[in-house]
């Protein structure tokens, strides 16, 4: 098969799952995600149920697709780091710039589309307990990314930094959820973001090869 012809295909699939997966949150975002079945999403978007599985195996993984794009976001931004810059500071650094450009996986988002996925997501606990498994392939590859032997110590600090980055996100959705605004929180989170860089910088073994 030539290049282009797989290119065209992965392109289809994307686009097909991207269809999919905002034809189904339209519909978590008007009735409720446990008032929905998959037959209806299926239905929906024109294609069978086991076609629907094959693209998304179980049914929060319609809304969370939002987040395949950023599982390994940490690890990118470590490996694709300058040289002499450290892992912490490039991190730090793509954080705060997230802040600024009011990134919605920062939490620091007040567009009214965000917050009513937001809302969906956080009100429903078998989302949430879903994120975390995107959460942990987000901690096993940038393990990989401070250290390919992935020793406990780049482990561990994996584990630190996503948890840092989540609690940093839901503590800036949690004033956006209350009603203040993202030009309003947006000093408190850089603030917030700084204190946490500098406590995992004290705090964190991190493998030599960082």
């Amino acid at each position: 098969m030539s290049t282009e012809r797989t290119g065209l295909r992965e392109r289809k699939k994307q686009l097909t799952y991207q269809a999919v997966s905002e034809a189904a949150i339209a519909m978590f975002l008007e009735r409720g995600f446990d008032k929905v079945s998959v037959a209806e999403v299926a239905a929906a978007a024109g294609i069978s149920k086991p076609t629907l599985f094959r693209y998304f195996p179980a049914k929060e993984d319609l809304v969370l697709h939002r987040f395949a794009d950023h599982e390994d976001e940490a690890a990118r931004v470590v490996s694709g780091r300058p040289d002499g810059v450290p892992p912490l500071d490039a991190l730090r650094r793509y954080f705060l710039a997230g802040l600024d450009r009011r990134d919605p996986v920062t939490g620091l988002c007040d567009d009214p589309q965000v917050l009513a996925f937001h809302r969906l997501l956080y009100g429903t606990p078998s989302l949430v307990a879903r994120l975390y498994a995107y959460q942990g392939r987000s901690e096993t590859a940038l393990a990989r990314a401070l250290d390919p032997g992935t020793a406990v110590a780049a482990r561990l600090a994996a584990g630190q930094i996503i948890a840092v980055l989540r609690i940093l996100a839901e503590e800036n959705w949690r004033r956006m959820d209350a009603g203040e605004s993202a030009g309003q929180v947006h000093g408190d989170a850089v603030s917030a973001a700084g204190l946490a860089f500098v406590q995992l910088g004290n705090g964190l073994l991190m493998p030599r090869s960082g």
